[in-house]
């Protein structure tokens, strides 16, 4: 039973990302005991698209979850509750009595909504999204793609306006179906999700009138905006029973599972993308650096909030290397290749493949490689294609520290590019901060199972959660000040070089 005494109950975590889906048992001690994954089609139509099959990642939920369960040596009796961490943004419409998708989800790295976000962005009072949802128009976000499938998926806006075609992302689409689907399936999103479509009033944390107004989104569409930690419904058939008690948006799972519960304290996330979150408490930050207030999480009666630095690609910057230019075999070997070399040898890359994300917000930027010189080769490029996610982490912390006015002065970590030792001391290096990885690398959906486990009392406060978290590895700066100040002035200037370049004609 993996270690697991007689009798001894878990709480379950469905971690559904961006390439996978993924289900992991976990122990009171916070410990990992079983896993289970499947990997779903990316789909890229055209250039700016990227869409993925709601129903194939429901089924692939199907598969793991039992399969987690064979490998504990576990039954449904030993699960005490069930939480749900997911890609954020991710949009998906379904037929309320069917339970089909009307089309295919649009993820959060698609860009079709570029004129939508334009045109709200050209309005007279274009400062209200902002002001109401603390999110400025970006196509970054669920609500313009919902528009987007309402204008152009056949029959879809009549359906919702008829009450027939329901709207979420991806923890709504997948706690509908676990509680019955178009047998009774409970129809909510969480407050973390919610606050990532531009229709959710950050100060409220209820649907606005006035933002759904302007998107021309029914309100009878939407799901119902939770707590995080609270029981929503119960499984029907899949878990039969078991309670399906918390959601998070990944992030907002990782910052959770980090256990980054006080003011000022931090996290950051490297997978396909990385994010950056800090806790600002019980205050909902304001921004002048571009960077994303958000809900950090609501447990009890009082949300606590989050400042947010999101950057594109990191993990998927490793990937494009691998597959797209094939230098290296496997994702890890980058870490081999980059080693034999004691620098980037003046070379930088700057992954702004689809724009570039906070702090800057140029969609109209797009990736350059710069500096090269007969000089350059293999392990140059494979050096700066990891300085590149860790340059892009320097900027989202000097944007986060100047914004909230409390320094950020560790920083914890998580994620599949964790384990690239160099990476993490390129990021310790030009940080100039003592980074931290937590003995278990499973953050995301530990933050999951914390949630829905706090809500049936399987831990009794996010205090006591504390005691959970074991550092694993620490990396400390090393670079010389004078060399970061000059590499992080070459960076800002392969940056300015990658702008203008994408045209709408």
């Amino acid at each position: 039973m993996s270690g697991l005494s007689a009798g001894e109950r878990v709480v379950a975590a469905i971690d559904q990302g961006t390439t996978s889906t993924r289900c992991l048992l976990f122990t009171r001690s916070g410990r990992m005991v079983a896993v289970a994954q499947r990997e779903h089609r990316q789909h890229f139509p055209s250039p700016g698209r990227a869409e993925h099959d709601a129903s194939e990642i429901w089924r692939a939920v199907t598969r793991v979850v039992p399969a987690a369960l064979r490998r504990a040596g576990l039954g449904p009796e030993n699960v005490v509750a069930l939480g749900i961490a997911n890609q954020r943004e991710t949009t998906v419409i379904w037929n309320r009595r069917t339970g089909v998708p009307l089309a295919r989800a649009i993820t959060w790295q698609d860009t079709r909504t570029t004129d939508i976000v334009a045109g709200l962005a050209a309005d007279t009072d274009a400062a209200r999204w902002a002001r109401i949802s603390g999110l400025g128009p970006a196509t970054y976000f669920a609500g313009p793609r919902l528009q987007w499938l309402l204008d152009h998926v056949p029959g879809a806006r009549e359906g919702a306006e008829r009450g027939e075609v329901l709207f979420g992302t991806m923890e709504s689409w997948l706690i509908w179906n676990l509680t019955g689907g178009p047998d009774g399936g409970v129809h909510v999103t969480d407050v973390t999700n919610a606050s990532r479509t531009m229709l959710m009033d950050l100060r409220t944390l209820e649907w606005s009138d006035a933002l759904c107004s302007a998107l021309r989104v029914p309100r009878g569409m939407l799901p119902t905006i939770v707590p995080n930690a609270r029981v929503y419904g119960r499984c029907a058939g899949l878990l039969d029973g078991v309670p399906v008690a918390g959601a998070l948006g990944d992030q907002q799972a990782a910052l959770v599972g980090q256990t980054c519960f006080a003011p000022g304290e931090a996290k950051c996330t490297y997978g396909t993308g990385a994010f950056l979150l800090k806790n600002t408490g019980s205050r909902i930050p304001g921004s002048e650096a571009g960077l994303i207030p958000t809900v950090g999480y609501l447990f009890g009666g009082h949300p606590v909030y989050a400042l947010e630095g999101s950057i594109a690609m990191t993990g998927s910057l490793v990937q494009w290397f691998r597959d797209a230019l094939g230098m290296i075999s496997t994702a890890a070997r980058i870490e081999t290749l980059a080693l034999t070399v004691p620098d980037n040898g003046g070379c930088y890359v700057v992954p702004a493949f689809s724009g570039l994300y906070a702090p800057h917000w140029y969609p109209d930027a797009r990736g350059v490689i710069v500096g090269l010189t007969s000089y350059i080769h293999r392990g140059h490029l494979a050096r700066a294609v990891l300085e590149a996610t860790a340059w892009q982490t320097r900027e989202v912390l000097d944007a986060m520290n100047a914004d909230s006015g409390l320094p950020v002065t560790r920083l914890k970590v998580d994620g599949g590019m964790t384990a690239n030792h160099l990476l993490m001391q390129c990021v310790a290096d030009v940080l100039d901060l003592t980074v931290e990885r937590p003995l278990g690398s499973e953050a995301v959906s530990l933050g999951a199972a914390y949630a829905a486990g706090l809500a049936v009392g399987y831990w009794p406060d996010p205090e006591v959660l504390r005691r959970n978290w074991h550092r694993a590895a620490a990396w400390e700066p090393t670079m010389d000040p004078g060399l970061r100040r000059r590499e992080h002035d070459n960076w800002r200037r392969a940056v300015q070089r990658s702008t203008g370049w994408a045209r709408s004609d």
